[in-house]
């Protein structure tokens, strides 16, 4: 089966899933689409061991036909990015610069180093041998946020605009740090290149400020094409054009195209719009991105789901898998807590925030192709007994899998009890009553 008819047949499947939500399932539609194909996979997996050998192999070949490291860190990551910046306000984003910069940059780094120390003191005292570099590797995959994720599942819910704004501008900028902070210590790990401190700074510096100029020139040479055609439909795939070309350049040039595609897509969604788009465009914009965003969304929470064919668990490591999703909540908790203990020098936040960016960051396909990627035939554990991939992408898929549906059906229920609080300290600030800085809701200069 060739690459283009997977992807029309798992399209297919992801749409009838969506379909079907409403009259079944009822719930948010990535969170459907995911646990529908993680239904759909144990189904496979239990017919093909029992009755039908061939539809579990037709199910694994489907599968391997799709590379999803490629799929989605050279494919779909920029049109989700991009659709993602295009829908930020900028002067909301500039209101909790110094918020999302902090967390961003210090959240990504503690998270790496803290469930890089508790995977390798776990292995210690199970006696997996695990060296210090490879559990860094996975404490860097693991520590972004996915911005597919928690735009698809956080921002709809509606959180309070405070928290919505810092929980969508960290989640669109930190994995184009996380994904660099990967790389550095992935060449550091299996590169043959100079890994030093300073090498690795200067690539450091390069993917990220690199990422960050090269997405201003996109934005810059969209916005002046759009300026001077009033041809609707070529104003609309010149915004293809930044996620599909300038993703590809991005790479190539070896700058971060993640970063790139997020600065472009506020670029566009927040000056071109305005002033460069025929009104005609400018009324279809959103509607033609919407749409690229949930079909795209729904085939990759569908290929996530659906992994659980390829995904190898050893019982012997079931201790170290369920490990890590405790690990990594309290590494995100820790990365959120100390920078609002400084945060709350200078403003008042609302008293749901540290709890809400900690169990609405959510983990999905970015740290799931970061793992997928790492090179398999590398032995760890006692005499080299488990391979290094397959310990990292079965950790990592079991974080994935918590973090989509178990956070994201439980958000929820937090999102509105934290809308309840602004409300009733908005009717308290209208009647004159004081309200406690713990519990305060939008910041007070």
């Amino acid at each position: 089966m060739s690459y283009y008819q997977s992807l029309c047949i798992l399209s297919a499947l992801a749409i009838t899933i969506a379909f079907l939500n409403p009259y079944l399932m009822k719930m948010q539609t990535t969170i459907a689409i995911t646990s529908g194909a993680l239904l759909i996979s144990v189904l496979m997996l239990v017919v093909g061991k029992t009755l039908w050998p061939e539809l579990e192999q037709f199910a694994i070949d489907l599968l391997s036909t799709i590379n999803f490291t490629d799929f989605v860190l050279e494919g779909v990551l920029g049109f989700l990015l991009f659709a993602g910046g295009l829908g930020i306000n900028l002067q909301a984003l500039k209101s909790q610069k110094w918020e999302i910069t902090v967390l961003v940059l210090f959240g990504v780094l503690a998270s790496t180093v803290l469930v890089a120390a508790g995977l390798w003191g776990l292995c210690w005292l199970l006696g997996v041998t695990i060296p210090f570099i490879y559990c860094l590797l996975f404490g860097a995959l693991i520590s972004p946020t996915d911005p597919i994720a928690v735009l698809a599942i956080v921002k709809k819910l509606g959180a309070p605009e405070q928290i919505a704004i810092q929980i969508e501008g960290e989640s669109l900028f930190n994995d184009g740090i996380g994904l660099v902070v990967f790389l550095s210590i992935y060449a550091a790990a299996f590169s043959s290149a100079d890994a030093s401190p300073a090498a690795v700074s200067e690539l450091f510096l390069h993917e990220t400020l690199g990422g960050l100029l090269f997405g201003g020139l996109l934005g810059l040479v969209a916005h002046l094409m759009i300026s001077v055609t009033n041809e609707s439909a070529i104003e609309l795939a010149v915004t293809l054009c930044i996620p599909t070309a300038g993703f590809a350049v991005a790479n190539l040039l070896g700058v971060s195209g993640a970063l790139a595609m997020v600065v472009a897509g506020i670029m566009v969604g927040n000056w071109t719009r305005y002033s460069g788009f025929s009104k005609t465009s400018e009324s279809f914009l959103d509607e033609f991105w919407h749409f690229l965003d949930e079909f795209l969304n729904a085939l990759l929470f569908l290929l996530i789901g659906l992994a659980m064919m390829v995904v190898q668990f050893h019982r012997e490591l079931m201790l170290l898998i369920l490990f890590a999703i405790p690990l990594v909540l309290l590494a995100r908790f820790v990365s959120v807590a100390l920078p609002y203990l400084l945060f709350r020098c200078f403003r008042h936040y609302h008293s749901h925030s540290v709890r809400l960016l900690t169990w609405g960051g959510l983990r999905g396909a970015l740290s799931l192709a970061m793992a997928i990627s790492v090179p398999a035939g590398i032995g760890v554990g006692a005499h080299g007994l488990y391979d290094l991939r397959n310990v990292i992408v079965t950790m990592t898929y079991s974080v994935v899998l918590f973090s989509i549906i178990v956070q994201g059906m439980t958000v929820g229920p937090m999102i509105r009890r934290a809308k309840r609080v602004e409300s009733e300290n908005s009717l308290r600030e209208e009647s004159g009553e004081s309200v406690p800085p713990a519990a305060a809701g939008w910041p007070s200069r």
